[in-house]
């Protein structure tokens, strides 16, 4: 109990600390907003980065993990779009939306602060592993089918052409992108470029989960119970229960990786 309570006190310490900050006005949501985007483009692409970077190519690029990953991101990304697209009968755009809520974990927010406080070194590993996945996979997959629906009857090499250009101008995919170039040329950063790199990485979980804190106060719920629910079932149940089933069918795999990619995929 004590082990368990060592590791998420601090977490929820954090995410009580923002809500109070938004809560009693000493910081209002312009100021909540600025500190989310540091962490997304910046932290976060430093954190990524350098968990890339540090690492031999062979370690990074985890084929077995990625694919077991992928494959169970992708089977519940499908369930979630067949529920909202066929039974619900939401539109394109809220179904590849909502399929990407249950498929999509909130790894720089609060996986990987779980995640490091309960394993350590092997959670930056398993983030990076996941970001390549969630980035290059499943994220523009989401896009595209999003991009779809709001342009109706515009060409599918636009709708492809617009999804790429968003996210070549994301931070996290030019921070992979260095990062796997750094780690097949076995380059090591110069020590000052690399202490503000690991600088800005060890900001990523304290901010990130502060910011969760002000982002909830003011969130109201009311009318969107089936979305959130189904979203939360998908995310919290289905998707650990089907990365676990890919990490079995693809074995073997580090066990704390797997532990890893399980506590990721659980988050949201």
């Amino acid at each position: 109990m004590l082990a368990v309570l060592t590791i998420t006190a601090p977490i929820f310490i954090l995410i009580a600390l923002g809500f109070i900050s938004a809560r009693i006005a000493l910081l209002n949501p312009e100021q909540i907003r600025g500190m989310g985007s540091f962490v997304i483009n910046f932290a976060l692409p430093a954190l990524v980065f350098k968990a890339l970077a540090d690492r031999s190519i062979g370690e990074v690029l985890n084929v077995p993990y990625l694919l077991a990953y992928a494959l169970g991101s992708l089977s519940v990304f499908g369930l979630g779009f067949a529920i909202s697209r066929w039974l619900r009968k939401d539109g394109l755009s809220a179904s590849a939306l909502s399929a990407m809520g249950m498929s999509v974990s909130n790894s720089g927010f609060i996986g990987y602060p779980i995640v490091a406080m309960a394993l350590g070194p092997p959670a930056a590993v398993a983030l990076a592993l996941g970001m390549l996945v969630e980035n290059l996979l499943m994220i523009p997959l989401a896009l595209a089918l999003a991009e779809a629906g709001t342009q109706g009857s515009s060409p599918t090499l636009v709708v492809i052409r617009e999804t790429a250009r968003r996210l070549l101008k994301n931070p996290l995919i030019i921070a992979i992108s260095l990062g796997l170039a750094l780690s097949l040329l076995e380059v090591r950063l110069p020590i000052i470029l690399a202490t503000t790199i690991d600088m800005l990485a060890k900001a990523s979980a304290p901010v990130a989960l502060f910011v969760i804190g002000g982002v909830l106060y003011g969130v109201k719920t009311r009318g969107v119970l089936l979305d959130v629910g189904q979203i939360a079932v998908g995310k919290l149940l289905l998707h650990p229960l089907a990365v676990f089933a890919g990490f079995w069918l693809l074995a073997p795999i580090d066990p704390q990786l797997m532990v890893a990619g399980v506590l990721f995929a659980s988050t949201r």
